[in-house]
């Protein structure tokens, strides 16, 4: 992927610095997006260490003006955008009857608004380079559940918007797709089970095998492993996949 940049976003810690730091092996460029300073200079540095070279920029994603900052850095430090990865987006798990309008609403500004505007201001870019985008979902888009509505609600809507983004897409040469991972290992799900166990008085060990079994998996799993999806899709060798929605969970949905 000789002189080609992409942009990754949410890339301060679990999926998206592991693909950013995935992407470090084949791209010359980084643009590092998130809202914490500090982890982004953490992540610049593994990809320093994994051979790439990233610019980082710390901004709010739920700011409109936000999208026109990304690509302004974006082209002043490299000069074109090859690849986009919408990855930014953690939406509160809240029960359906338990939330406010106002939490609705953060859902959806940074995961789904977020990713629509930073999409449409890359577009131009995107366009001249006949690059590619992601965007990514999560499998509740499949199977909704009260007591995290707006994941589901949110997820849906992402992988509806990736569709729309790829029709257009398809005329202006620019590939669209969107990727439904299932249950993580990162950071933020760590910091959950050692809460879960604390009150219930077990261990995270124990956890980290009930979990999974009530999702009907055999484990969680790894950033790094929906990082390689995402080099895949970013590939050549994935070129003609467009329009498609990619679940990776460890079989979670059971559904064909």
């Amino acid at each position: 992927m000789t002189n080609s940049v992409a942009v990754v976003t949410g890339a301060s810690q679990g999926i998206g610095r592991a693909a950013a730091i995935r992407l470090a092996k084949d791209f010359d460029g980084l643009v590092l997006v998130a809202r914490n300073r500090a982890n982004l200079e953490e992540t610049a540095a593994l990809v320093q260490a994994a051979g790439g070279h990233a610019e980082i920029l710390a901004v709010d994603l739920a700011q409109p003006q936000a999208a026109k900052a990304v690509v302004d850095r974006a082209l002043q430090a490299y000069g074109r955008i090859d690849v986009l990865l919408n990855i930014a987006g953690a939406v509160a798990q809240i029960d359906l009857f338990d939330m406010t309008d106002e939490q609705w609403d953060d859902g959806f500004a940074l995961k789904l608004h977020g990713a629509r505007r930073l999409t449409i201001a890359a577009w131009p870019a995107l366009k001249a380079a006949q690059g590619s985008v992601v965007l990514m979902s999560g499998n509740s888009a499949l199977q909704p559940k009260a007591p995290y509505a707006a994941v589901g609600t949110v997820n849906a809507a992402i992988v509806a918007l990736a569709k729309a983004f790829s029709d257009r897409g398809i005329t202006d040469g620019v590939q669209v797709n969107s990727v439904l991972p299932g249950p993580v290992m990162t950071g933020r799900r760590r910091s959950y089970l050692e809460h879960w166990a604390s009150i219930h008085g077990t261990t995270v060990e124990e956890a980290l095998v009930k979990f999974p079994q009530d999702a009907g998996i055999a484990r969680y799993g790894e950033p790094e492993e929906i990082a390689n999806l995402l080099a895949f899709l970013v590939s050549p060798g994935a070129r003609w996949m467009t329009g498609s929605t990619l679940r990776m969970d460890g079989g979670e949905v059971k559904a064909v």
